[in-house]
């Protein structure tokens, strides 16, 4: 394979200016920047050098702090065991209580006094010191200041867990802080410990040793008005005291300044050879600017190896991000890497059509972009193929207006196929209402004919009710169709929700049992009126018990349709509106949503229309109420839609 060579990004035309005139002290500036940040470095070094050992007397100080408070910690620990092992009803208690080999510890280590309260604050024992405490390792702690004192606190339980009395324990601050190990401290500092009117209590100061660097206070915790200073005998030293650092970071600012006279003469040849260049980069970055179309250049292998800027702006990434990638790129959609893979092997083995070919991109943002594409081989000066030179056009506006004008001709035709069934409805309605009218006239004089004779069978006049009964509900139905085509104001009525659903199911009782499903309801136990088009309310209730029918049907074991119907109370507890539900166990909605399920033309089943549920949408928005469609709690899918109340029926099962 020969070795391939491409323009890198183009630069524009040098043109010297002051700054280039004088890059030659550059050299010298960076040296003497150089110096200046060793010497900030130097700096900020002594600076945390400092910081540390702010931060080591801290620590220290600290340690204290919590040596001291641990010490308490355990004797308060110490004086609670006492507490829980008194000698209580003994005949002497302050024998009994000095006797007690805790108490004898806690004497010799610390406390110079036991008191044993009862619950009424009456001293009922008392033990006290009476040799001195011996000292222990510090012993280089002087005593300035006594009689400051503490006391600890337990409480004394009795048999059934009460509180019946507490022990105070009291102790001086000087044998604490003359009891706790401070050696190790008074290696590196000197230690004071200072009253709150300024007076050393206790201090490690000697005259033949002096501290150097800067006192630290801090205030104790676990003590009364007591603040513990430390005062390091060792200082920090400033790098500006050591000869040898100042007089090697001159010879530094001197050897960049050397570089800068060297790097002056350097610059007068290289301006004189960047000037021959500049004709034939002129017009390379005339021929790039000006392309409207994306170029790309890539290897035998599929290695892009150029891009220009109209490519990088298309998809989002830059040049240097590009240039040398193998397929795949990350402009390729992540769900069509497969085929995209398989077209660049095509182009890559001399199967691209001359005419291009279509595809569609990724923009780095995310959003999808069609380009058309036109590859042609890529020769050198010596005639040989070496990769492939790609034109892509961006055709992502253009398609959007195809689009727009499809969706635009579909909208029309399906407004077109509304009008002309809305038409044939409006004469249906029309050329059915006489027929309707004639049967229930003869059914209704038929039916009345059969009560009259003798011996009929009450079965044959049942069957006779049921046929006029039907035909009127269906003459109710072609003129509620009439209704809707003219401009005629609805008829609205109050009537029992309940009786609606009552009417409607026993109208698809046939269809329930065909879908071998089982139906639940639970309907209100009192009535609630709505103010609704009683007609136009059956057909939202019948189409959705068709639906969830038609969704169970077949389903192994017998689906189950369930139906319900419940008040909803709104804020202060007022009751506005009824709720009813008709929900299956079928496949459910499937991620579909309502606004989709609405649409017109739109169906789930092979011989659906695709009008039911949007009419039932229609009719129920009409009444001031809204259609909701979700997953039902345990598989299937629901569908409730909401009426407002005439008035709210006096139950309490409310949602």
């Amino acid at each position: 394979m020969p070795t391939v060579q491409f323009p890198q990004a183009l630069r524009p035309k040098y043109q010297e200016s002051v700054g280039k005139r004088y890059f030659w002290l550059l050299p010298g500036v960076l040296a003497l920047v150089f110096v200046a940040m060793m010497a900030l470095w130097a700096e900020f070094n002594d600076a945390q050098s400092r910081n540390v050992y702010q931060q080591t007397l801290m620590s220290d100080a600290l340690s204290v702090e919590a040596q001291l408070t641990a010490r308490q910690d355990m004797e308060k620990v110490r004086l609670n065991d006492v507490a829980n092992r008194v000698p209580v009803g003994a005949a002497d208690p302050s024998f009994a209580l000095a006797r007690m080999p805790e108490v004898v510890a806690g004497l010799d280590r610390l406390w110079n006094r036991l008191v044993w309260l009862d619950a009424n604050h009456q001293v009922v024992a008392r033990v006290e010191r009476k040799a001195p405490i011996s000292k222990n390792a510090s012993e280089e702690l002087r005593i300035h200041s006594a009689g400051q004192a503490d006391h600890y606190v337990a409480a004394v339980l009795d048999a059934q867990g009460v509180v019946s009395g507490k022990l105070l324990a009291r102790f001086d601050i000087t044998d604490l802080l003359r009891s706790t190990d401070l050696v190790w401290l008074n290696r590196r500092y000197e230690v004071n410990f200072i009253s709150e009117l300024g007076e050393v209590i206790a201090t490690t100061a000697s005259a033949g040793k002096r501290p150097l660097g800067t006192s630290y206070e801090k205030p104790l915790a676990g003590f009364k008005d007591t603040t513990l200073r430390l005062t390091p005998f060792d200082a920090t030293e400033s790098w500006t005291q050591h000869p040898k650092t100042l007089a090697l970071l001159g010879g530094l600012l001197l050897l960049g300044l050397a570089a800068s006279v060297l790097t002056r003469h350097e610059m007068r040849l290289v301006t004189r050879a960047n000037a021959e260049t500049q004709t034939e980069v002129a017009w390379r970055q005339s021929m790039e600017d000006s392309a409207l179309v994306g170029l790309r250049a890539r290897d035998a292998d599929g290695r892009v190896l150029y891009v220009n800027k109209t490519l990088c702006e298309m998809v989002g990434y830059s040049r240097t991000e590009l240039v040398g990638l193998m397929p795949p790129l990350p402009f390729w959609p992540p769900d069509a890497v497969d085929d995209m893979m398989a077209r660049n092997l095509k182009t890559l083995a001399g199967g691209a059509p001359k005419t291009g070919f279509e595809t569609r991109w990724r923009h780095r943002e995310g959003q999808l972009i069609d380009v058309m594409i036109f590859e042609a081989r890529l020769v050198n000066a010596k005639g040989i193929h070496i990769g492939w030179m790609g034109s892509i056009i961006d055709i992502s506006e253009r398609k959007r207006l195809e689009e727009k004008d499809r969706l635009h001709g579909e909208t029309l035709a399906q407004h077109a196929r509304l009008n002309d069934m809305g038409l044939l409805a409006s004469e249906l309605s029309h050329e059915l209402n006489q027929p309707l009218t004639t049967i229930l006239s003869y059914s209704a004089g038929l039916n009345m004919s059969l009560k009259q004779l003798p011996g009929i069978d009450p079965d044959d006049i049942v069957a006779m009710s049921e046929i006029v009964r039907h035909a009127g509900k269906a003459g109710e139905i072609v003129n509620w169709i009439r209704r809707q085509a003219s401009r005629s104001e609805p008829m609205r009525k109050q009537c029992d929700l309940n009786a609606v659903v009552a009417d409607v199911l026993q109208l698809r009782k046939r269809h329930i049992q065909r879908a071998n499903a089982k139906l639940v309801t639970d309907l209100l136990p009192v009535s609630a009126d709505v103010m609704v088009d009683r007609i136009g309310i059956e057909q939202v209730v019948s189409n959705l018990v068709r639906n969830a029918a038609d969704a169970v049907n077949g389903q192994e074991g017998g689906g189950v349709i369930r139906i319900a119907t419940q008040v909803l109370e709104e804020h202060g507890g007022v009751r506005r509106s009824i709720q009813m539900t008709v929900a299956d166990n079928g496949p459910g909605l499937q991620g579909r949503t309502i606004d989709m399920l609405c649409t017109t033309f739109y169906s789930t089943k092979s011989d659906g229309m695709g009008l039911g549920l949007g009419i039932c949408r229609t009719i129920i928005d009409s009444h001031g109420g809204c259609l909701v469609a979700e997953e039902a709690p345990g598989g299937g899918a629901q569908f409730k839609f909401f009426l407002p109340l005439v008035h709210a029926p006096d139950i309490r099962e409310t949602t």
